[in-house]
């Protein structure tokens, strides 16, 4: 190690630019932390850095996890698609239906005024939302239209029952847009630039703090074996790194403060809860009404049959 040590004391002592300087301090910066990370530094030799700091360093790790924990599974809502049963399929479908209207297209267009005959342009179909309430809304409603058709229109309640429970699907379904809408805005938005700006500030600014320290204690074990005639510029170089360690700490406490102490996490969590609230809200008060109508139909269905049971 002492020759680890000699060659950092050489690299400092050069007087070769403001760039020159840089890189020792960098190099000497990178020997004191692999040193540190092979345990070939005493303890009593790293410079503690004050509670206060250690305790918000805490504090920040925690809330950036929590952003990160709750942001991992709530980024599904950036895509309607999360709870569709066949979207691949469905996909599939409406790809192979864009190209041949893409192609009937192209052919009216470019078989006017020959002998060919052009056909007619033809319109691609409205696009479907693909979700789970969506899916079940046209479900019920297809069922309750071949229930009806084979049946007699108005005759049939199961037909009724299941034009009941696909209007509740339907309510349900622009429910769970809208949700998923005030969701990406109100909480998905502001939390991702919560943690990309100023919890990422902090914790750059702690990044500066470490190379700080590393700067100190590198310069310490350059003054520790420093020859006698260069053990003025040493000293110096340490009451430098420790002026810049204890500006750049009050820089990384403030900035970590600022973050702990902003209302905006909770403000946004409040929104997720509330949109959220929201649709299962209108998701019960739609069911409960339906689900009081099929039940009223069950009833007299049941009535039905036992009447003819009994004759």
């Amino acid at each position: 190690m002492d020759g680890w040590n000699k060659l950092s004391s050489g690299l400092a002592g050069l007087n070769i630019g403001q760039s020159a300087n840089k890189f020792a301090k960098g190099f000497q910066s990178s020997v004191q932390a692999t040193r540190e990370r092979l345990g070939q530094v005493a303890p009593e030799e790293i410079t503690e850095l004050p509670q206060e700091y250690k305790d918000l360093e805490a504090r920040v790790d925690a809330l950036r996890a929590a952003h990160l924990a709750l942001l991992k599974v709530t980024k599904v809502y950036e895509s309607e698609t999360y709870d569709y049963p066949t979207q691949i399929q469905e996909s599939l479908t409406e790809l192979g239906t864009t190209i041949g209207h893409g192609i009937t297209n192209f052919a009216a267009a470019n078989l006017k005024g020959t002998a060919l005959p052009a056909p007619a342009p033809a319109q691609p179909n409205v696009p479907q939302h693909k979700t789970l309430p969506h899916a079940i809304g046209r479900a019920a409603t297809n069922a309750a239209t071949a229930v009806q058709t084979s049946s007699g229109a108005g005759e049939d309640k199961l037909g009724k029952a299941l034009q009941t429970y696909a209007g509740a699907w339907e309510k349900i379904a622009d429910a769970r847009v809208e949700q998923d809408a005030t969701i990406r805005e109100r909480f998905l938005q502001p939390w991702q630039t919560t943690l990309s700006t100023s919890i990422n500030v902090a914790m750059k600014a702690r990044q500066a703090v470490r190379v700080s320290r590393l700067e100190l204690d590198a310069a310490k074990q350059t003054l520790k074996n420093a020859s006698p005639a260069k053990q003025e510029a040493a000293r110096l170089e340490v009451e430098n790194a420790e002026d810049d360690l204890v500006q750049k700490t009050e820089v990384a406490i403030t900035l970590m403060k600022t973050v702990l102490e902003n209302p905006e996490p909770l403000k946004n969590l409040n929104e997720l809860a509330k949109a959220q609230l929201m649709f299962y809200a209108s998701a019960a008060e739609a069911l409960s009404t339906a689900q009081g109508e099929i039940e009223e139909f069950s009833l007299a269905a049941e009535g039905e049959y036992r009447k003819t049971r009994d004759h």
